[in-house]
């Protein structure tokens, strides 16, 4: 049975966009690519697609931390690539890693990784990306009652105590856009900086947009999204599957997503997980 579903639907200056999330940093697209059977392609174990997630990996990306029973935006995204490139079910195995372990430099214990990576020119540098499987904006999570709510532009911000997980593009986003007063506490990841806004030692936090969603409507209720910060599409956050520089899988990943994304596969699963009801603001620059 599913669970963890929330039923909210913003009206976002960039949000969804899988239908023109193709192109970008990854890997071009072609038709038939060349070692793309799976009896030809290079992975890290014979016969099977290892896929990465993080540890743990939260909703609505993966349900009850278990990619293995396919629900979740990007376990079900995940397995709808591996049969599109020939895998059952039953030939996708799932390890761990840590956000900042897997894109450093140096060989990998996983064919893929999804653990929402956007892709940004640094990152590119010591790895690989897929092209996009989903594109999204920020949002600013805070308590209800708290005077953040009343903040309508990036400016209104900067007096504020804003805190995000390290080396994320939410982080980047306080950094170089906001540029609040105070430096802004960073965290290890989501579970961290959600404890340190219960705990008081933030007025807000940033988050992509659905992993927001998710934490307002069922791990702290007494948080809102006060707005989705504005955003044009060249700044969105662009999420793509993370392989070891140079893999060579990547154009074969690249295939079985746009043959997804024609199919309006990739749009359903983003309208099955992700897909939210009732308007919020926009906090503009």
């Amino acid at each position: 049975m599913r669970t963890n579903r929330f039923s909210l639907r913003v009206s976002l200056v960039v949000v969804g966009l899988v239908a023109a999330a193709c192109g970008g940093s990854g890997t071009e697209t072609t038709s038939g690519a060349a070692g793309c059977e799976p009896g030809e392609m290079e992975l890290v174990q014979e016969g099977t697609l290892t896929v990465a997630t993080g540890e743990p990996a939260f909703p609505p990306w993966v349900i009850d931390d278990d990619p293995t029973n396919q629900q979740g935006f990007e376990a079900a995204v995940a397995y709808a690539v591996a049969g599109e490139m020939g895998f059952t079910p039953e030939q996708v195995t799932w390890v761990r890693t840590g956000f900042d372990q897997a894109i450093a430099p140096g060989p990998k214990t996983f064919d893929f990784n999804l653990q929402q990576y956007a892709v940004t020119p640094e990152r590119d540098e010591v790895v690989d990306f897929s092209d996009p499987y989903y594109v999204t904006a920020q949002a600013l999570v805070a308590f209800a009652d708290s005077p953040v709510v009343a903040a309508d532009t990036v400016d209104d911000l900067k007096g504020y105590i804003l805190g995000a997980q390290i080396g994320t593009t939410s982080l980047a986003y306080i950094e170089e856009i906001i540029q609040p007063d105070t430096a802004p506490p960073v965290y290890d990841d989501n579970s961290a900086a959600k404890a340190a806004l219960e705990a008081g030692q933030v007025d807000a936090l940033v988050f992509d947009v659905p992993t927001a969603y998710y934490i307002t409507s069922a791990e702290i209720p007494e948080s809102t999204i006060v707005g989705v910060l504005e955003t044009s599409e060249e700044q969105a956050d662009h999420l793509a599957m993370l392989f070891a520089d140079g893999n060579s899988l990547v154009p074969c990943v690249n295939e079985a997503l746009a043959t997804l994304r024609t199919a309006g596969t990739l749009d359903a699963l983003a309208e099955e997980w992700l897909a939210q009801e009732g308007a919020i603001k926009t906090i503009t620059r």
